[in-house]
């Protein structure tokens, strides 16, 4: 008969051990004149090996929690600033955008890099528009 241990409802790994029986076998007859008494065989007995399963303590996972989806910071829009600059001399002014606008007519086709020098006590804007050097006349009105 195998023993078998009771696991409580806590337990949920288990162990198996081997439980063997030891079973004795008939001792052969030594004359044939017993044997003839005997009427029975010898009788051999197969023995089963049943394994009991040994309870282990449940470990407990700890539970994990959600973690909140990190959110971008929005960026501002950045705003399109609309600049106003004149030049002022002698109580008379000039948009600077005007005064490149002349220097791009005065210069007759497109460049890639113009630098103007504005001088308003001569009147004249002297710029580099694509490393040729010219002048034209500003008037302040």
């Amino acid at each position: 008969m195998a023993t078998t241990k009771k696991t409580t409802a806590k337990t949920a790994h288990v162990k198996e051990e081997p439980v063997k029986k030891t079973v004795a076998k008939a001792e052969p007859a030594k004359t044939v004149a017993t044997a003839a008494k005997k009427a029975e065989p010898a009788k051999t007995e197969t023995v089963k090996v049943e394994t009991v399963k040994k309870a282990e303590p449940v470990k407990k996972t700890p539970v994990k929690k959600a973690v909140p989806k990190k959110v971008a910071p929005k960026k501002p829009v950045p705003v399109e600033t609309k600049v106003n600059f004149f030049v002022e001399y002698a109580g008379a002014q000039v948009p600077v955008e005007e005064v490149i606008k002349n220097v791009k007519a005065t210069y007759g086709k497109e460049a890639k890099e113009i630098s103007i020098y504005l001088k308003p006590e001569e009147s004249k804007a002297y710029f580099v528009a694509d490393g040729n050097a010219e002048e034209m006349d500003v008037f302040f009105c």
